[in-house]
Order: C-alpha cells, then sequence, then structure tokens
C-alpha cells in the first residue's frame, strides 16, 4: 500500500513537474521582454468577492492584490494538499512507524539545519538579509521527484521513497517554520474566531460528520479569520487537513457487505455481441445507486479530497504561482547582485548545505546502527538523492517572499536576489544530482 502510494505520488509530481517548468520558463521570458511591464502590473490588480460590505479578499479592509490572492488564498489549498499527504503518511504510510520514518526525517532534520548555518555565516550582522534564513531549508518535492523520475527503473524503489518522504517531512518542518516566524501582529478577535473554527472541526471529527464540505466551508472561514489575525493565512489549510477524518462511518467490511449483497441480486445480463440499451427497473436502478453511494463511503473523506485535490494542484495552483513569483527582471541586475546580496547565501544554503546536512545525518545515522540505507541504493547514489535535495524552487520562494516583501526600502531588491539564488541553486542541484546519479546509478535494471 505505501510503496503503491510513493509510486502514484512520483508520477503525479513527474508529470506536473513539466508544467512548472514551462511556467517558469515563461515567467522569466515575460520578466525580461517587452511585456514585462504587463507582467508586474498585472499581478498587483486588486480582487474582490463581495457580498454587500463583506468583501471575502480583503485584508483588514483593503481588497487583496491578484499576487496576494495566489500567495495567500491558492497557496493555502496547496497546503491543504501538503496537510493531507502527510497525514496519510503519518497513518498509514512511510511515516506510519519509527523504522519507516527515521531516516527521511533526520535527513529532513540535516537539510533543514545546515542550509540555515551556510546562509548565516554568509550574511552576518545583516538584519534585513537574515529575515531570509529559513528561504534554503526546503525541496520541492515536484521539481525533485520530476528530475528523478528522468532516471526511470535505474532507480532503486527504495531511494524513491526515501526522497518523497523526506520532503513530505521537510514540507512539515516548513510549515512549523512559517506558523512561528511569518506571524505579523496578533489581532486577538479574529484569533478568537480562528480557534472557534477549529474547535468546530474537531467538534465534528470526533462526532463522526464524514461530510467534506463541511470541512471545507469551515476551512474557508477558518482562512479568513486567520488571514486577519497576524497568523499567515497559509496554516489555515494544513490545520483543516488534520481535521478531516480519515476513517469510514460504518468500516469497509459493512459497505463490502452490502455491495455484494446488492450485486447478488442483481439480474445477470448475458453479453450477446450485440448493441443495445436494456431498460433498467426501478427497483435495478435504485439497487445499482446504492453499490455506487457503498462505493464512494469505502474512501475516507480524506483520501477522496486528496484524490481530488491533485489535478488542481499540480496543474492549477502550483504552476500559476510559479508564473506569478519566478519572474525575475536581470536586466536591473548584474553577476554581482549574486554575489554581493542575498543570492549567495540562499544559493549555497541550498546547494551545499542541503546536500551536507542530509548526506551527514544520514551517515552518521548509519553509522550507529540507527537506521540503515534505502533498498538498493550505496552511498554513491544515495549522494545523488541529497544533491536533488537542493532544488528548492517553489516553497522558498514562497518562503522569500514572506521574508522580504514587506522590508522598508530594501525588499523588492532582496527578493529578486533571493529569487536568483533560488533559481541558480536549484538549477545546480538539479545538474549535480543529474550527474551523479548518471554515473553511479546502475545502466540498467
Amino acid at each position: 500500500m505505501a510503496n503503491y502510494s510513493f509510486k502514484s505520488m512520483l508520477k503525479k509530481y513527474a508529470s506536473s513537474s513539466v508544467l512548472l517548468i514551462i511556467c517558469t520558463i515563461l515567467a522569466l521570458i515575460c520578466a525580461n521582454t517587452a511585456a514585462k511591464e504587463w507582467y508586474f502590473d498585472f499581478w498587483q490588480q486588486p480582487v474582490s468577492i463581495s457580498v454587500g460590505n463583506f468583501n471575502l479578499f480583503s485584508h483588514h479592509g483593503h481588497s487583496m492584490t491578484l499576487l496576494q490572492v495566489i500567495n495567500d488564498f491558492l497557496m493555502a489549498l496547496f497546503f491543504l494538499s501538503v496537510g493531507l499527504e502527510i497525514k496519510r503518511e503519518i497513518l498509514v504510510g512511510e511515516l506510519s512507524s519509527m523504522k519507516k520514518a527515521m531516516l527521511p526525517v533526520i535527513g529532513a532534520c540535516g537539510g533543514m539545519l545546515f542550509p540555515v548555518i551556510v546562509f548565516w555565516l554568509l550574511c552576518p550582522g545583516d538584519a534585513d538579509m537574515q529575515r531570509g534564513i529559513a528561504i534554503p531549508m526546503a525541496t520541492d518535492i515536484a521539481f525533485s521527484l520530476g528530475v528523478l523520475s528522468v532516471f526511470s527503473t535505474r532507480v532503486p524503489t527504495g531511494l524513491k521513497v526515501f526522497l518523497a518522504a523526506l520532503a513530505v517531512a521537510d514540507d512539515l518542518g516548513g510549515i512549523i517554520v512559517i506558523a512561528l516566524f511569518y506571524t505579523s501582529e496578533i489581532h486577538t478577535n479574529y484569533l478568537i474566531l480562528s480557534a472557534i473554527c477549529v474547535l468546530i472541526m474537531i467538534i465534528g471529527n470526533r462526532a463522526k460528520v464524514h461530510n467534506k464540505f463541511f470541512y471545507l466551508l469551515t476551512g474557508l472561514v477558518l482562512w479568513y479569520t486567520m488571514l486577519n489575525s497576524g497568523i499567515h493565512a497559509t496554516i489555515a489549510g494544513v490545520i483543516t487537513a488534520f481535521c478531516i477524518p480519515a476513517t469510514l462511518q460504518k468500516g469497509t467490511g459493512f459497505y463490502l457487505k452490502r455491495i455484494r449483497e446488492h450485486l447478488s441480486k442483481f439480474p445477470v445480463i448475458e453479453d450477446t455481441g450485440k448493441k443495445g440499451t436494456v431498460i433498467l427497473s426501478n427497483d435495478e436502478i435504485n439497487r445499482l445507486k446504492s453499490i455506487e453511494s457503498a462505493t464512494d463511503k469505502l474512501i475516507s473523506p480524506l483520501q477522496d479530497l486528496e484524490d481530488n485535490l491533485h489535478a488542481l494542484i499540480g496543474y492549477v495552483v502550483i504552476p500559476v504561482f510559479a508564473f506569478s513569483n519566478i519572474g525575475v527582471d536581470f536586466s536591473t541586475m548584474s553577476l554581482e547582485s549574486l554575489f554581493s546580496g542575498v543570492g549567495m547565501p540562499v544559493m549555497s544554503g541550498l546547494v551545499i548545505g542541503k546536500f551536507v546536512g542530509v548526506f551527514l545525518f544520514a551517515w552518521v545515522a548509519v553509522k550507529m546502527g540507527i537506521v540503515t540505507l534505502p533498498d538498493g541504493a550505496d552511498w554513491k547514489s544515495f549522494s545523488g538523492v541529497c544533491a536533488l535535495c537542493g532544488i528548492g524552487l517553489t516553497v522558498s520562494i514562497f518562503i522569500a517572499d514572506l521574508s522580504y516583501a514587506a522590508v522598508p526600502a530594501r525588499g523588492a531588491e532582496l527578493l529578486a536576489q533571493a529569487k536568483l539564488g533560488i533559481l541558480c541553486g536549484s538549477f545546480i542541484s538539479a545538474i549535480i544530482g543529474c550527474i551523479l546519479l548518471q554515473i553511479f546509478l546502475p545502466k540498467k535494471r
């Protein structure tokens, strides 16, 4: 079951990563051609969904821009999907037991700690620059798994599972960092309303309410109250995900028995090879509807919602986020911008910090006998996967925006430098990972 879920995850991210690459290239083209004025102005358009004086997309009475809606609302959907993925893996997947989770979690801890150290060492004493210290902590699951999929069956399944589980643990670490360190001024009244929304969802879970729309609607209210409370609104997606039930109302056996009973009473219709339509009686139609209803209830709300969100997140939310956020105007920058500003700390954190952190923590844990390497892997091929962990595109850019967008005077400059560092660091990490895997993976499996 766990291997199947990770194979389906690999296929999903491998296919969506192609669209992500296209949107990244388009964003860079738009930001550096005659379309640049349109490109940067377009995302600043105000957006509203209003009923009377109430505007869903408003922050303390001010309408949100299109870019803010993408970064705060659409990314909340992304984190809802991430939260569902994390919860499933904790319950039944590669994070469900200490033995399974130890290596990717240990690797993720090293992969978050060392990039922070590298970043801090390269920009000491600059308070504005150090606001982005968490930027190189992230691993982009779509890009990293997409690159790994290039090597197809040459990659042992154990390495694929390790990278996917590490990225999931990495996302959880990123969520905690966003919640703790990217919170603005707290507004108590909205915080109380947020707590009430969470309590309602917890009570619904305990009362075995399995209606997905109950949690999504309450989660939408939670998003609005958190947006105006000062806590970053995307955390609402994670909280909602963890409140959605992962159980069935009456157990698997009950619904399977019900399906079998209805099928046994359904008349046998032989295939004569002739085209035509069989007219069903009302009783037969009702039995088919009962079978359909029982089949739907065999899937928990958590898995059903996670499955339904895959296409929306992979083919709409992340590509739109990439297209709107990755565009960097290189005409205002030089090679010096990469080496003199925040770009070098970010790039070094991704390329060096991520690789050293993941590899070193895993190596120490294996040598101490706490864990073992993934099945079919050796240290050489494992090093290639560690290099891919430095691909931090989507979430790194998201954290960069949180870090520098509100910095007075230097904010726009620091954000552009950070994006340049993320692009260069992710590209270099992907190249190094591909070279190592090409050399050290067996030519055929």
